[in-house]
């Protein structure tokens, strides 16, 4: 009609009919959610909203995204921390027409095609997991141009960020970097849904960087979760509580996730588990990938009735009908239980979080917290073995120079490179020349912290209080007040019952000791540059054959009982009786081709009497003649190394006694069984293994109490 006018749809109403796109036509957006998206896309600032699982903060930058890209913006940058959320956000785009993509390690074959798309408009949100921001290429080449153009930037678990936080990763303090180059006209959003106070200052700190002056936006709301019901069952033993979830895991509602603290525990309880007629199975940091992807479709459509995992199942993984979540062991901090409790519950009326400890959780943590940011002289070993050689050198080779593992001392090398000290290229790591302040104060505060967290979590097993408020108060939720459902307000209990048939089955199951040990096939690289003489693969003649170990120190049965026997504050004796039992059993079902005709140990300047009692009991109940013992020049050493530096530590530091060679000629090349009390990088029992064969021993079966893992 002439004159007419035609009333346009505000911001508010083009965001609902995206929201409505994305969740269905009953979605409407929370207060919170829809501030955040207007100071997002109105007023292109930086905000932070920490809300619970599930309250809709994808909603928020998916959104944003599609409102941005209307009006002609680039493309919504997430980074995101695993795959599991890059899939399933991937999933949830795509519903509401919104077309995303991720660059990650599994897909290098995909990166051209989609960084073409990108340019060419095609892609409207782009995952990026944190380890690319400091890949060579993508840092130098694509990140620049992408920062530039992007609409939006998203940094998804952003706890990650902040060294206060349960779950600190090196790689995210990459984007400090990358939001100072950002042009202020990009506006940022972080989200979590596990920040207490100090990691949200921390966060916002961050996200403030590059800003002419603080303009970030900080939206908190309660963490409570109607839809959880708390309680913690207190068992006597590790064969109660693997009998409890085998009596008691068919009752509990749809599917879920019982949560291990360890690897080895998770593989374990996963087989106990299916032994008794449960489809389950096991999931870690280990599961090769295709095995993972699988793993979680089978959990989402209800083909399990559980993954038993470690923590590497937390963060992203989405199931909204998720219907319980058990732990065997408790997590070291309540923030970090809170993280992996709020899998569950997110789409159903009832989900049942129950919490079994064990004795042994505290001997867990203790391990995990010794692998802490390292002291300043490892630190600066390594600068100064980089400044030294003058050009970039692997983490492979500079492993040689320095006493770390590779996983520490990578995330070493990650952390150097944010502060400006190091710079990661194409061949490796180089120095910068920046001064660098090793800032011990922070790290001891970093340290202080996970103590106190350890305590808390041991405060929340005894807490009388409500449960989820305890969890909230963690969290500094502000609006934190007793919840009505767990077990200690009444609402909820888990059940105590187990019979002694299922205990005493679960006892034998954890009885059966016996650990694989495959032997060292390869040398570690670049051993020649620090005096070691050894290269390549370890000629099969040289080679150890596989060994067997009673248990690793985290195995969930014999697991604690070899750990504290080799404490270091335990003094050295002789093998105990029960342990000794626990050796014969493995002894018993040894598979190898041809049994033992002699037995030698390694010489033990800690250990002594204990490996050769050892020794000597099992060439006595084996009837075999015990020739002696392999004799260690160097000096006692624990310390946990790489294995370039084990190597070079006890390279040269054995010899073969006359007297034990000189009974090899009479074996006729007959196996010997080679006897000590733990291993750990594996490279002691190689070392002597090739000694005894050059020595003209047949093949070297060797035999330890202990895996240090």
């Amino acid at each position: 009609m002439t004159g007419s006018t035609i009333e346009l749809p505000t911001l508010r109403e083009q965001a609902e009919f995206y929201l409505r796109a994305l969740a269905g036509d009953q979605a409407r957006l929370r207060d919170d959610q829809w501030t955040a998206i207007e100071a997002l896309v109105a007023d292109r600032r930086r905000a932070l909203v920490v809300q619970r699982t599930g309250w809709g903060k994808s909603a928020v930058y998916f959104v944003a995204t599609a409102l941005l890209r209307a009006s002609g913006l680039g493309p919504t940058v997430i980074i995101s921390p695993l795959l599991a959320l890059m899939r399933n956000q991937i999933a949830a785009a795509e519903r509401a027409g919104i077309h995303a993509a991720t660059i990650n390690s599994t897909n290098v074959e995909e990166w051209a095609e989609t960084y073409a798309q990108v340019n060419r408009g095609e892609i409207d949100v782009l995952l990026l997991s944190p380890e690319r921001l400091n890949n060579p290429d993508f840092r130098d080449q694509v990140l620049p141009q992408l920062a530039a153009t992007c609409g939006l930037l998203v940094v998804d678990e952003a706890h990650c960020i902040s060294d206060w936080g349960h779950d600190f990763r090196p790689d995210f303090r990459r984007l400090r970097t990358l939001l100072t180059d950002l042009p202020a006209a990009i506006p940022v959003l972080a989200t979590t849904a596990t920040a207490n106070s100090r990691v949200v200052e921390d966060v916002a700190e961050v996200l403030g960087l590059g800003q002419e002056h603080e303009d970030v936006l900080v939206l908190r709301g309660t963490l409570d979760r109607e839809s959880l019901y708390l309680s913690v069952l207190s068992l006597s033993s590790q064969a109660e509580r693997l009998a409890w979830v085998a009596e008691h895991l068919r009752d509990l509602p749809g599917a879920g996730i019982i949560y291990t603290l360890t690897v080895a525990a998770s593989q374990e309880v996963a087989d106990y588990l299916r032994g008794n007629g449960y489809a389950v199975a096991a999931y870690s940091g280990q599961t090769e990938q295709a095995e993972r992807v699988a793993a979680e479709e089978d959990l989402i459509h209800n083909r399990v009735k559980a993954l038993v995992a470690t923590s590497a199942l937390g963060m992203g993984f989405d199931k909204p009908d998720l219907g319980f979540v058990l732990h065997l062991g408790a997590p070291s901090s309540p923030i970090a239980y809170y993280q992996q409790v709020g899998r569950a519950g997110r789409g159903v009326e009832r989900a049942d979080v129950i919490l079994l400890p064990g004795h042994e959780d505290q001997a867990i943590w203790n391990y995990f917290a010794s692998v802490g940011f390292p002291n300043e002289e490892l630190v600066r070993t390594a600068l100064a073995a980089l400044a030294v050689e003058g050009k970039p050198l692997s983490t492979v080779a500079l492993e040689t120079r320095v006493d770390l593992s590779r996983s520490r001392l990578e995330a070493m090398l990650k952390v150097l490179d944010v502060d400006g000290a190091v710079r990661r290229v194409k061949s490796g790591w180089e120095v910068t020349g920046q001064p660098w302040h090793y800032d011990a104060e922070r790290y001891a505060k970093v340290a202080e912290v996970r103590r106190t967290e350890q305590q808390a979590m041991r405060d929340y097993i005894a807490t009388g209080r409500c449960r989820m408020q305890f969890l909230r108060e963690q969290l500094d939720d502000p609006f934190a007040e007793p919840c009505g459902r767990c077990d200690n307000c009444g609402g909820t209990a888990a059940p105590t019952g187990v019979s002694d048939e299922t205990v005493t089955a679960a006892k034998v199951r954890l009885s059966r000791p016996g650990v694989t040990l495959e032997p060292r096939r390869q040398w570690p690289a670049a051993m020649a540059a620090i005096g070691v003489p050894v290269s390549g693969r370890i000629p099969i003649e040289q080679m150890a054959a596989p060994g067997r170990a009673i248990a690793r120190f985290t195995d969930l049965g014999y697991g604690s009982r070899v750990r504290e026997l080799l404490a270091a504050d335990r003094a050295d004796g002789d093998i105990p009786e029960d342990l000794f039992q626990a050796v014969v059993k493995v002894l018993a079902v040894w598979d190898w081709g041809e049994r033992p005709a002699a037995v030698v140990s390694v010489g033990s300047r800690s250990r002594h009497q204990l490996v050769h009692s050892l020794a000597t009991r099992i060439a006595k109940i084996g009837r075999l003649p015990y020739l002696g013992s392999v004799i260690h020049t160097g000096a006692s050493s624990r310390t946990r190394s790489n294995s370039a530096q084990r190597l070079r530590a006890i390279y040269g530091t054995f010899q073969v006694p006359g007297e034990v060679s000189a009974a090899f000629p009479a074996l006729a090349g007959k196996p010997i069984l080679l006897v000590d009390d733990r291993t750990d990088t594996g490279w002691t029992l190689t070392v002597v293994a090739r000694l005894l064969r050059e020595a003209g021993a047949g093949p070297v079966y060797p035999f330890v109490l202990a895996v240090e893992a």
